[in-house]
């Protein structure tokens, strides 16, 4: 009997075994077209959370530094795959298959749905158009673009969903002793706020405005809400895919 008919498709699919293997395309995807992009003028460009992961590595040890995350990032995600398919049985292609529809099908509708809640927090009514937010992408080619996509797909979620909302709801239990609810609640907005102030940092930070902010801050919290019900890969797939689709409706 497969793992899917055992445990079914929802909890299969966010097993290490799926959702980490659903996302190890995705790292590939974004580092190839990092490599292919790294002679033409736009090269030096990397999605901000790449960067900002690896710079502690790129100071400890350059080169060698950025080697060493990427050697542990897989060790890890090696590791938690080899240990679940020990206790879970073997990877599904159809799960892997319907992991990326259901991701595909999520990344179509999240504009709207974060424009509606946008629009109704900030003027109490309905939004007479949806629009997603593209905000600096379109000042890149496309090319460039679709790196950007998928690298913050990847390292957006790991940065601030794994670690950042992970992290704070971990020290919201030990040092404030908060229950897991609260905790969670807490670490899920601040960690929202976190994630869209993110996008107004750097050179190619955008300019600030109200709504823009909402708008990020609402992605960062449904992004929480789907990191906690939906596993990583999924969420990963549907970040990268929801801003592919804004860069090629840009064109």
């Amino acid at each position: 009997m497969t793992p899917t008919a055992t445990t079914g498709y929802w909890p299969a699919s966010r097993a290490p075994r799926h959702s980490l293997t659903l996302a190890l395309p995705l790292l590939l995807l974004y580092e190839a077209f990092a490599f292919a992009l790294s002679r033409e003028q736009m090269g030096a460009v990397r999605n901000g959370a790449d960067v900002l992961l690896k710079s502690l590595f790129l100071s400890m040890g350059g080169r060698h530094g950025v080697a060493i995350f990427g050697i542990l990032l897989m060790a890890v995600g090696a590791f938690l795959v080899i240990r679940d398919l020990r206790r879970g049985g073997a990877i599904q292609p159809g799960v892997l298959g319907l992991m990326l529809l259901e991701s595909a099908a999520y990344a179509a509708v999240l504009g709207f749905v974060i424009s509606l809640l946008t629009s109704v927090l900030l003027s109490g009514r309905l939004p007479f158009a949806i629009q997603g937010d593209a905000g600096g992408l379109a000042q890149f080619d496309l090319p460039t673009q679709l790196m950007i996509s998928l690298g913050a797909g990847l390292y957006e979620e790991l940065l601030f969903r794994v670690l950042l909302v992970t992290g704070l709801a971990a020290l919201a239990r030990a040092l404030l002793g908060w229950r897991p609810l609260a905790a969670g609640v807490f670490a899920a907005v601040a960690g929202a706020l976190i994630f869209s102030g993110f996008h107004y940092i750097g050179h190619y930070g955008d300019a600030f405005t109200l709504s823009s902010f909402t708008f990020r801050a609402i992605a960062g919290l449904i992004f929480s809400g789907m990191y906690l019900t939906r596993g990583f890969g999924i969420t990963a797939w549907t970040h990268a895919l929801y801003d592919v689709f804004l860069s090629i409706g840009g064109i």
